[in-house]
Order: structure tokens, then C-alpha cells, then sequence
């Protein structure tokens, strides 16, 4: 497991925030709540409901705020630029800020009164922040253990935070969100092949291209070649496994948590059979989750769940 902590010299973080905050042009316009209606177009276009309307307004806003943060974070990591290490530490030094009531940026602000409330305290923020400052060391995982361990720090923290809002986690509970997160990682870096490998990082572990002789050039073919393909099937297969964890997660749970949970899962399923569909060419077709079949799988995982909690 990677370890949590800036790679960086520390200080109190006042330096980076009169640099950066200053400067706000340099951030990523994506995450601000002055732009709503470009939050939530970008929460539109996620592969799973962000905050779906059947919850109560609180929970939605409790929702769209950790989306916002972790909007902001991945488009540091991904967009700016310049010194994104710098503008990640700024961003640290702000989410302490945050938790003081003292942020300065507004994705930030609107975060306070969810630490508030969090008994998670700041560590899975701090996760997703580390997540993206390993994108800028790191470019390649050799193992697909080595590549979990990076999910385990840009994903599963989402749901750590999403089971603390509705008031539901616990060790089991997260340990099955954990493979509903992965699961959901997997599927977008099968999804971003081409955008990834053209930022210059592969998503794919070494040794599945090695054994089907795939190599880097092939990630920016055209189409995909067959040993591309034969990877990206081995990958799906993983996903589908960790997508099965959904259903005894939502199960345990009550209604409105269970529907969020399985739509999470069920959005990840749905891109499974975009990719499917597309012959698992991730290069030359955009493989989008349609809404139908994101509504078959919610659907059928939430029967899967009431013949469970009746098998229980």
C-alpha cells in the first residue's frame, strides 16, 4: 500500500496559497461554485449519478461538494499548468484551512461544513490529493496489485467519504465499496487509453502488455490492435469481479443509500458493455455508458439485493 504524504518540503502552506490563491487563474475554472451549471454539466458526464435527485437536498449538496473537491483536485493534477506539485500543496494547506473554516477557495468553502460533519476527518481528501501527486512521478505500474494500490488512493476514498455522508460505514461496508471504487477506476482508464497514454501515462499493468506482446506505441494506434484488445479483456474481467461487490454493499443498506450505491455500480457495469459493445476498440470508439443499460443494471441489482436480504 502507498503511504500518505507530500513528496515535498512542508511548511505551513502560506507561501503557496499567496502564490497560487492570488492568482486563481491558475486554477482549474471546472471545480468553482460561481459555475455551477459547469459542475454539474461535468458531474452530468461521469460514468455513474453524482447525487442523484431522489435524495434529499442536503445529502446533494454534501454529495456535489466532495465531487467538487475531487473535480478540482484531478483537474490540478491532470490540466494546469506549470508547478501542479505546487498547486497541489496549496491545495492541501487550503483543505486544513477548510477544516478550520478558514479556506480560501470556494470548492473549498463549500467543503467546510462536510468535515464538519465527517467522522472520515481528512484523510481521504488528503488520499485523492496524493493520488494526483503520484500521477506526476509516476507513469507506469507494473502489477496489477501495484496499480490497485494507486486506485486505493484516487478512488476508494470516494467512497469511504460517500458511506460517511449517508451515515453508513463501517469496516465491511467499506471493504466492499473498496472493489465498487477500484472496479470503477479500472473502467476509466480502459475508457482514457488513448488521452492518457498521449499525457505520456499508462493505466494498464506492464506485465498483462507484456504477455500479450502489447506495446506502448499500440496505445496510440488508430484502432486497437488484438494485443491490445486481449489486455483490455483481461481488465474488464477484473472489473466485473469488483462490480459484484455492489450487490451485498447495497443490500446492507437502507433505500436511498442502496439505489446511490448501486447506481455507482450499475454506471460502471454499463461502460463494461459500451466497451463490449465496441469490440473493446477503446481507441477508436468512445465508449460512453448509455442510459438504458445503466437503468437495466440498477435495476436488476437492486432485485439481486431484496433476494439476498431475504436470503440473510
Amino acid at each position: 500500500m502507498v503511504s500518505i504524504g507530500s513528496s515535498r518540503p512542508q511548511g505551513d502552506g502560506t507561501e503557496v496559497t499567496d502564490r497560487f490563491a492570488a492568482r486563481e487563474g491558475n486554477l482549474p475554472p471546472g471545480g468553482a461554485f460561481d459555475a455551477p451549471d459547469v459542475l454539474a454539466a461535468k458531474a452530468e458526464s461521469e460514468n455513474f449519478p453524482v447525487a442523484s435527485r431522489l435524495l434529499p437536498a442536503g445529502l446533494r449538496a454534501d454529495l456535489m461538494a466532495i465531487y467538487g473537491f475531487a473535480r478540482l483536485t484531478d483537474d490540478i493534477g491532470d490540466e494546469v499548468k506549470g508547478d501542479r506539485l505546487a498547486l497541489l500543496d496549496w491545495l492541501e494547506a487550503d483543505l486544513d484551512r477548510a477544516a478550520a473554516g478558514k479556506a480560501t477557495h470556494r470548492v473549498l468553502q463549500q467543503l467546510t461544513p462536510v468535515i464538519a460533519k465527517s467522522s472520515t476527518g481528512l484523510n481521504p481528501f488528503k488520499c485523492l490529493i496524493e493520488a494526483n501527486r503520484m500521477d506526476q512521478r509516476v507513469t507506469r505500474y507494473e502489477s496489477f496489485d501495484d496499480l490497485v494500490a494507486y486506485c486505493m488512493l484516487s478512488a476508494a476514498p470516494v467512497g469511504w467519504l460517500v458511506l460517511d455522508v449517508f451515515g453508513v460505514s463501517s469496516p465491511q461496508r467499506v471493504a466492499l465499496s473498496d472493489k465498487v471504487c477500484i472496479g470503477l477506476q479500472l473502467v476509466e482508464h480502459l475508457q482514457d487509453v488513448r488521452e492518457d497514454a498521449e499525457r505520456g501515462r499508462i493505466y494498464l499493468p506492464g506485465q498483462d502488455m507484456t504477455r500479450f506482446g502489447c506495446a506502448e506505441s499500440d496505445l496510440l494506434a488508430p484502432s486497437a490492435p488484438e494485443c491490445l484488445r486481449n489486455v483490455i479483456d483481461v481488465e474488464l474481467a477484473r472489473a466485473r469481479e469488483l462490480f459484484a461487490a455492489g450487490v451485498p454493499l447495497a443490500a446492507s443498506l437502507g433505500f436511498r443509500p442502496r439505489v446511490a450505491v448501486m447506481a455507482f455500480a450499475a454506471g460502471g457495469m454499463a461502460v463494461v458493455d459500451s466497451i463490449e459493445r465496441a469490440d473493446r476498440d477503446v481507441l477508436a470508439v468512445s465508449c460512453r455508458p448509455s442510459k438504458t443499460r445503466l437503468a437495466m443494471h440498477v435495476v436488476g441489482g437492486l432485485a439481486r439485493c431484496v433476494t439476498e436480504r431475504r436470503a440473510a
